[in-house]
């Protein structure tokens, strides 16, 4: 893993790959990192350059000095990428918050992107996860983010995959250490009550993000989990009602993170999308 100076913020990237061919960028949902795509490098850096970065506050990142927003999510991770050098248009790939933050980068700047790929992505429907939800109650979502560890972390990475063999020692562990971040629970519940409450998520911003991302009709695929507990895959029908032009594709068996879950599966689907917009 390496690190950059974005804005007088530090952000965590990892990148493989050619550094010549066409630029694939992962990003996670959140409160995750960038381990949520690593089963994915293998699977697209041997024709593309991958970058999957920790979302500035997110992860082992840095936070940026403004209020964490959607805009401001994606500014940092458009800033990222100028700092990599690499301005040229890239794929997207959302993951949850990923994804609400891959269609607002689409909204931002049209023309530095390819395709749109979202899974399980934030934005199609106001039901969440009650432990979500709880978070915008004063004092008691803080108290909840500050009690990550060996006894809850499990519990949680459980809330996300439909296979408890997903559960690793090492995910638990990642989990435990990104909670650790000093700007960690500030960020997490700037974003979760910028986007939502104690209801569920917010419908101002959906209705306004939807149509702006529709009007420019990208090559997209819309990607859910059959078993997802977060976001339910009900969300998958509003998502096809929302972009009509899109591709789509359920997967059984599987939970909030297909990308882990069903990686090759996962690989397989989005494979064509890449290459039917070639550099």
């Amino acid at each position: 893993m390496s690190y950059v100076d974005v804005r007088s913020a530090r952000i965590r990237y990892h990148e493989s790959g050619d550094p010549a061919a066409t630029p694939v960028v992962l990003l996670h949902g959140i409160g995750r990192s960038l381990e949520d795509w690593d089963a994915q490098h293998p699977l697209l850096d041997n024709d593309h350059r991958v970058i999957s970065i920790d979302m500035p506050g997110f992860g082992l990142s840095q936070r940026m000095p403004a209020p964490t927003t959607l805009t401001t999510l994606s500014d940092g991770v458009w800033a990222t990428l100028d700092a990599l050098g690499e301005t040229r248009p890239v794929h997207l790939m959302g993951n949850s918050l990923g994804g609400a933050v891959s269609m607002q980068m689409l909204v931002d700047d049209p023309g530095r992107v390819r395709t749109l790929t979202l899974a399980n992505s934030a934005g199609f429907g106001k039901e969440v996860t009650i432990a979500l939800r709880m978070l915008a109650v004063p004092g008691l979502g803080r108290q909840m983010l500050r009690r990550i560890d060996r006894v809850s972390a499990p519990r949680l990475e459980r809330t996300v995959f439909a296979d408890r063999a997903m559960v690793t020692p090492e995910r638990v562990a990642m989990a435990i250490k990104v909670s650790r971040q000093p700007d960690f629970a500030a960020v997490y519940l700037e974003v979760a009550r910028a986007l939502g409450g104690f209801r569920g998520i917010g419908a101002r911003w959906r209705a306004e993000l939807l149509p702006r991302v529709a009007r420019h009709a990208k090559p997209t695929l819309l990607l859910w989990g059959d078993r997802d507990r977060i976001l339910p895959s009900l969300h998958l029908t509003a998502a096809r009602e929302a972009f009509p032009h899109a591709s789509w594709h359920l997967f059984p068996g599987t939970g909030h993170m297909p990308q882990i879950e069903r990686p090759a599966a996962f690989n397989e689907v989005v494979r064509p999308l890449l290459t039917k917009v070639p550099a």
